[in-house]
């Protein structure tokens, strides 16, 4: 069987060896983020296939435009540019619409479907047949020195990746690599990758050494060049850095000008100058396009290279981007000492202004638990300031930005008609103090949250109105056709809400969310097949979502997939042992095929874990009630209609086992009281009574 491997070793030439002796005719490609940060090797690999896929399939490429060019724009000269969006457009300093780590893991995803997808037909499509078992091969080296995204992307590409159609090698040192792609490797043929002691070394100086050192980017691993950079003189090796930047000014893509270009202006001959520029810009760079390891990364550089005092602006954006940016990795500790570090360094109104904003954020969104008490304090302080601010222009959207900012605050306290009093009046001052063409993005932004208010204040009608404004604004930003997508479910307008969600589906990168919406629209709609297509590719992309396991299991029950639905039971309860929804249907798909102990044996395990969950009540009432124990389906029903309030079908039930338990008059009491409610089966429900000597009830 053919797997995927992993190769070990110290060095990157005794990796290549390696790799030259397991595998046919590889694409090798360069991992380390130094070189081009974050996507490092994966534009190495869509620059090789892009050319051909784009000629031959062109569908495929326009299919995944959007994910292909999101962190490799400069791959637009090969297949022309994506969409715009507002936030494309936008100046950096009217930003507010940013992205976290979901945005890039749907990118991710979209490149991995490419991949997968390229290869299929490469080996399907046109293939001669005697290489149609051949793979396509690709090694990722220096994987140990990937950016997060790279790594990222790596272990969906591996756990997705059919190897007899895709094989992946991941060659790296042997340091732990990140958790998911450790695990994904876990199938991986692991190869080491002894050293060679028998290859006639490079003679070279010392300053060749170390030029050719720094002219690799500080990437080579060889000890030799290693040792003689850090031995020699510091101002020769900085006007190296100093060369090596300016050749790199000439030709370097955005990927290049977050890595290699920073790091050598950085270790360059003027790192607080022109360093702490080209850190700046990068950050920038990073923040618009959700890389948040990168931001934090850069951020923390160029404080470094920073003085509080000479460079307070610089300083204060470092810090606070890269604070913003701890949060979607999940480092919340660290965030919150990077804003209290510029909260005690500085006295700049601005600064502590939006400091208090960030830290009200914390508590309101994040942190837990959350103290949304705390958070109005803060944001309050944030209102306080901005109203002050000596310049008119800058008083207007600062007061705007950090009134919406309360609105959330308020929202989250549950004053909903507060924080729309807030939207409404930043809605009402920008457009009466404004051109029509400024802050255009944070305006868009205003109308999303008033349209997310209206919805919470029972107000759709509006909602949808503001949600088909935001769709002509921005036509590119999927979010609004999918919020006005939900709105039209509710209304009972199927048709429309699935035309927004295949407009989403086919403007949008991959996300699980978005599949898992139009699945269960689909659902819903009565296309089963459709349901299940998108159910399924929710769940090729991220096996552990649970509510989309649910959701599969139970339309492959609906339709009679006993074996389907079982398998996804297992699964499911494999990666969440104790789940009560996936016992329940484990338990549900047991009693269907008439195994009725090891059915109450499922449902049991689910009322262990939640004694009044209706549909492990209801079926384990069936169970009892089988097996000849009445009393205790009756119990059982008892708690249901509980939980659930009036049933007219639980209701039944309860009457068929009252009967079958003797109590003729609770029967028809239940019975009676069922025939009042409405979707009552009626004519079932007169049968009953009739046949319990109750007569037919009108």
């Amino acid at each position: 069987m053919t797997r995927h491997l992993r190769i070990v070793g110290e060095r990157r030439e005794d990796r290549l060896r390696t790799v030259a002796a397991h595998t046919d005719k590889a694409l090798v490609v360069r991992c380390h983020q130094r070189l081009r940060g974050p996507y490092t090797g994966v534009d190495t690999v869509l620059r090789a296939i892009l050319p051909e896929a784009h000629l031959r399939w062109p569908d495929l490429v326009d299919e995944h435009r959007v994910a292909l060019l999101y962190g490799m724009p400069e791959l637009a000269e090969i297949i022309g540019p994506p969409p715009r969006t507002l936030a494309d457009d936008a100046p950096y300093e009217e930003r507010t619409r940013f992205f976290g780590a979901g945005w890039i893991r749907a990118m991710n995803q979209g490149i991995v479907t490419f991949l997968l997808e390229y290869a299929r037909r490469l080996q399907t499509d046109g293939t001669p047949a005697d290489e149609a078992a051949v793979p396509l091969e690709v090694v990722f080296d220096e994987v140990h020195a990937a950016e997060a995204t790279t790594r990222e992307l790596l272990a969906l590409l591996v756990r997705r990746a059919d190897a007899r159609v895709l094989r992946i090698a991941v060659a790296a040192n042997a340091g732990t690599l990140a958790e998911e792609l450790d695990a994904a490797l876990g199938d991986a043929v692991t190869l080491p990758a002894p050293r060679d002691g028998g290859r006639t070394p490079v003679h070279r100086t010392d300053a060749e050494r170390v030029a050719a050192y720094v002219d690799g980017d500080c990437t080579d691993d060889d000890p030799a060049l290693i040792r003689a950079y850090q031995q020699a003189d510091p101002r020769e090796v900085a006007l190296l850095h100093d060369r090596r930047a300016d050749a790199l000014e000439e030709v370097a893509t955005w990927g290049a000008r977050m890595s290699a270009l920073t790091h050598h202006r950085e270790h360059g001959s003027d790192p607080s100058g022109s360093g702490r520029a080209a850190l700046l810009a990068a950050q920038r760079h990073a923040v618009a396009k959700g890389f948040s390891a990168a931001v934090v990364d850069l951020g923390l550089r160029g404080r470094g290279v920073s003085d509080p005092r000479e460079h307070e602006h610089d300083y204060w954006e470092f810090t606070r981007e890269a604070a913003a940016a701890c949060i979607p990795i999940g480092r919340l500790e660290q965030s919150m000492e990077l804003y209290q570090d510029l909260l005690r360094r500085f006295t700049d109104p601005k600064i502590h202004m939006m400091t208090s904003y960030a830290v009200a954020m914390l508590h309101t969104r994040f942190l837990r638990p959350r103290n949304h008490e705390l958070a109005v304090q803060w944001q309050h302080n944030a209102v306080a300031i901005a109203g002050i601010l000596p310049d008119p222009a800058e008083r207007l959207t600062y007061s705007v930005f950090h009134d919406n900012g309360l609105a959330l605050v308020e929202m989250h306290r549950g004053n909903r008609h507060r924080a729309l009093e807030l939207v409404e009046s930043c809605i009402s001052r920008l457009d009466g103090q404004l051109d029509e063409d400024s802050w255009v993005l944070h305006r868009s932004q205003l109308l999303y949250n008033r349209a997310r208010l209206l919805v919470a204040l029972g107000r759709p009608d509006e909602a949808h109105a503001d949600y088909s404004r935001l769709v002509d604004l921005d036509p590119y930003y999927t979010d609004y056709l999918s919020e006005r997508a939900r709105i039209e479910r509710d209304r009972g307008d199927l048709d429309a809400a699935l035309a927004d969600y295949d407009r989403a589906v086919q403007l949008a990168p991959p996300f699980p969310e978005l599949y898992y919406n139009r699945g269960t629209a689909r659902a819903q709609h009565g296309d089963h097949e459709g349901a299940l297509d998108d159910f399924t590719r929710v769940l090729e992309m991220e096996p552990d979502d649970l509510d989309t396991r649910v959701a599969r299991a139970e339309l492959l029950l609906e339709t009679g997939d006993l074996d389907g639905a079982e398998a996804d039971a297992d699964t499911g309860l494999a990666r969440h042992p104790d789940e009560v929804q996936l016992l329940c249907l484990k338990g549900t798909v047991l009693l269907e095929r008439g195994t009725l102990d090891a059915a109450l044996i499922a449902f049991d395990g689910a009322l262990r874990k939640d004694p009044r969950y209706p549909a492990a009540l209801v079926n384990r009432a069936v169970v009892h009630y089988r097996q000849e124990r009445p009393g205790r389906a009756v119990a059982d029903l008892t708690v249901a209609l509980d939980v659930v309030g009036d049933d007219p079908d639980i209701l039944l039930n309860r009457g068929l086992a009252h009967l079958a338990d003797g109590h003729t008059e609770s029967a028809l009491e239940d019975f009676d009281h069922a025939l009042t409610l409405p979707d009552a089966d009626v004519a079932e429900l007169r049968r009953q009574r009739q046949l319990c000597g109750g007569g037919g009830a009108e």
